[in-house]
């Protein structure tokens, strides 16, 4: 079994995906993945001897939560949980995943924005500091309603640890142009 600690952006791109997810988590979150998992067992919820055993905790803000994700590998009664889960509410708070993420965190969001959805971004010609172009990059994506993926660009690129990695993080949320090239926006000046 595994329990692998993720951030509140990585269950917001988890869109498409469905789960458990329990809030007030205390103490050792490997019991309660055991405790779970044996209460489901015994409600006949999980089938042919199937467990939950890759999960995955998160903080939401004092919180801690964890996230049962439905996987090829768990066998489930849908409806059996469906029951087992509003009956236990009481106990656990247990939501959905496609419930959670709307109603508690804003949203689901995409990971990284595919390539018609790149904003065009100026760095060629800009000074080269790389502090300099994630700043550039990112004033770019926020102006473009990208203020999630700002956020998430600029962490990816202060862990990087590496210029060219990091300008290859650059690269996955704008498409880089010259500050010689022409704005797309602008008309052709037909000037004669």
């Amino acid at each position: 079994m595994s329990i692998r600690n993720i951030s509140i952006t990585d269950v917001r791109k988890m869109e498409g995906k469905e789960g458990l997810v329990i809030e007030g988590c205390g103490g050792e979150l490997r019991e309660w993945v055991d405790g779970i998992n044996e209460e489901l067992s015994e409600a006949g919820v999980l089938l042919n001897g199937s467990r939950f055993e890759n999960c995955a905790s998160f903080n939401r803000g004092d919180v801690t939560c964890l996230l049962f994700p439905f996987e090829d590998d768990v066998q489930l009664d849908m409806g059996r949980f469906a029951m087992w889960r509003i009956n236990n509410h009481y106990r656990f708070g247990g939501t959905w995943l496609s419930d959670y993420v709307p109603n508690r965190l804003g949203g689901f969001i995409q990971a990284v924005p595919s390539e018609a959805q790149k904003p065009r971004c100026p760095l060629i010609g800009q000074d080269g500091n790389i502090f300099n172009l994630m700043g550039i990059a990112s004033q770019t994506l926020r102006q473009n309603g990208m203020a999630d993926q700002a956020k998430e660009m600029c962490d990816r690129i202060t862990s990087s640890g590496d210029y060219y990695k990091a300008l290859g993080i650059i690269g996955e949320y704008v498409e880089i142009t010259s500050v010689d090239d022409p704005d797309e926006d602008e008309g052709m000046n037909l000037n004669m």
